[in-house]
């Protein structure tokens, strides 16, 4: 199985060339990437639980999945997909806003992401893959903000900063 390949971006979200996944992160090249924030009717988000067999952040808790578009896939048709691989259930999803991050891991990698933020809705269990997902939960946007206060070190570094994003975006949709 060949590794996958992620899209090289510039700061424009325009490619610039494709890359083994892990390269990319080695050499914390800018590339393009999505996170899926999916809600249930109580405006609850439903979190995963890292697999512990990824080689990064294993057993963190972070939305409900995340990966990087294949060359040629649409931002909103990746999410479906690998929401689809990781969580197990297909949705409408809705892009919301995009940005930019960079969060260092301790093993040397580096997320760069060009990041492309969805939220679709989902009101019942999911069926997890569990090479990819350990466990997951409902929590409300209120409780997972206190949580991530008090408990930062059980959560992904990329949920951390995206999250901050998510919850800021929705707070401005109430007004």
């Amino acid at each position: 199985m060949t590794e996958e390949q992620v899209i090289l971006v510039n700061e424009k979200d325009e490619p610039i060339g494709l890359m083994p996944k892990l390269q990319a992160h080695e050499e914390a090249l800018l590339h393009r990437a999505f996170s899926v924030f999916i809600l249930n009717d109580k405006n609850e988000i439903m979190l995963q639980q890292r697999a512990a067999g990824k080689y990064h952040s294993p057993l963190l808790w972070t939305n409900t999945c995340c990966s990087h578009q294949r060359n040629g896939e649409s931002n909103i048709n990746a999410g479906k997909r690998r929401l689809f691989e990781e969580m197990g259930f297909s949705v409408e999803l809705k892009e919301l806003f995009s940005f930019i991050y960079k969060a260092p891991f301790d093993n040397g990698l580096t997320e760069h992401e060009f990041d492309h933020v969805m939220v679709g809705y989902f009101n019942e269990n999911p069926s997890i893959n569990k090479e990819e997902v350990e466990s997951w939960k409902w929590m409300s946007i209120e409780a997972v903000k206190q949580d991530m206060l008090q408990h930062p070190e059980v959560y992904t570094e990329w949920f951390k900063i995206i999250f901050d994003k998510f919850y800021h975006h929705i707070e401005a949709q109430k007004v």
